[in-house]
């Protein structure tokens, strides 16, 4: 058991070194692409990827269960981005950082309430989720001035709190025995089906002559296969293993794997605010961690 616990955690870890670094790309293909475009065909492109991988069908054995995959896809593939991609046009993207890495306290709460088989909460959580939120509002602002923006503040809080309900419902769905590869294809697909009608709001063009850019290519496919494929993979995985509460805590690690990335790829100065949220953040993770150890 302590064995796959280790390869829960790395799994954990190999995911959010992914995501953090997710915004380069992101910031590259903004150039000619609309967020929502962004987001559809790296999807498309993370299904495709999973079907080619394994190209079995998933025979569900509960009809009930169907529901629970509809609900993850809608929750955290096709809700959670978009009111994401929302909220950055209606407030700073360091608010959403700062709003969204609140995600493992929703978590923790509809765990307690909703899901008996989770750890209990005990005050070691609270006190690593208070140092890690410092940590990362340090990180997310360092000396720019705070605006509170109430509509793209509160979308980004019904964004972490979706992704809470993503995790709970990814918990749920690893009970169900079936292989991740597969159960992660069947979120995706729901995820994409409750997408396509959104993206009508939202000015959606194909433009596939877009990807004749290499740059471009490169970028969606980073999106596409790692971000998306191997990611949600490597995620629901790690849920399925440590339990929801335990995996999201490494949403603390983001905005650290962010200022590591812009230091050494882009070759963004570290100044001493980043790096004190940037401990802030680690040493909140591990209180959170430990506490489980030692009880």
């Amino acid at each position: 058991m302590e064995h796959k616990n280790t390869w829960g955690h790395l799994a954990a870890l190999f995911t959010i070194i992914i995501w953090g670094t997710t915004f380069i790309s992101t910031k590259i293909l903004l150039v000619d692409f609309k967020p929502s475009e962004i987001l559809f065909y790296r999807f498309i492109m993370g299904f495709l990827i999973l079907l080619t991988a394994c190209p079995h069908r998933l025979k569900i054995t509960e009809r009930k269960q169907e529901w629970t995959f509809a609900a993850a896809g809608l929750c955290g593939i096709c809700l959670y981005y978009l009111l994401e991609n929302i909220a950055l046009t209606y407030t700073m993207a360091s608010n959403v950082g700062v709003i969204i890495s609140a995600a493992p306290f929703f978590t923790a709460i509809l765990a307690h309430l909703f899901m008996k088989s989770e750890e209990k909460l005990r005050a070691n959580f609270f006190v690593g989720f208070l140092v890690a939120m410092t940590g990362i509002i340090l990180i997310s602002f360092n000396g720019a001035n705070f605006k509170l923006n109430p509509m793209g503040d509160i979308l980004a809080v019904i964004a972490a709190f979706l992704w809470a309900c993503y995790s709970i419902l990814t918990k749920k769905i690893g009970g169900y025995g079936y292989p991740v590869v597969l159960a992660t294809r069947r979120t995706f697909f729901y995820g994409i089906l409750f997408m396509i009608p959104m993206l009508f709001f939202f000015d959606f063009q194909i433009g596939l002559s877009r990807f004749q850019n290499i740059t471009y290519l490169f970028n969606i496919f980073y999106l596409g296969l790692g971000a998306s494929a191997l990611c949600f993979v490597t995620w629901n995985f790690a849920v399925k293993v440590l339990g929801a509460v335990k995996t999201s805590i490494y949403i603390y690690m983001v905005p650290v794997i962010t200022i590591v990335t812009s230091v050494l790829i882009l070759k963004e100065p570290v100044t001493w605010i980043s790096a004190i949220g940037t401990l802030l953040a680690v040493a909140g993770l591990f209180l959170s961690e430990y506490n489980r150890k030692i009880n």
